[in-house]
């Protein structure tokens, strides 16, 4: 008869198809952070959406209307009371 535990170490093999994780540690052991898969497609996702807003801008700027300058004004003359 098995326990808990033996039971629940021989279904943690280790499986290829779960993916990634990094994690990251401090120079004193202690866990800084952890890197997924899913952070990994959120920053790709993220770069091309950077770069489809930006072609996109650089086209609308490029055809757009030029804007004409504004006539230059005199500067109001200065009241001394």
């Amino acid at each position: 008869m098995m326990n808990k535990f033996e039971s629940q170490q021989s279904h943690s093999k280790l499986d290829t198809n779960e993916g990634w994780v990094v994690q990251v540690y401090g120079s004193n052991r202690r866990l800084l952070c952890v890197l997924e898969p899913l952070h990994g497609w959120v920053f790709l996702a993220g770069c091309c959406m950077g770069l489809l807003l930006s072609v996109v801008w650089f086209n609308a700027a490029r055809y757009s209307a030029p804007v004409e300058p504004m006539p230059p004004t005199e500067a109001p003359a200065l009241q001394i009371d």
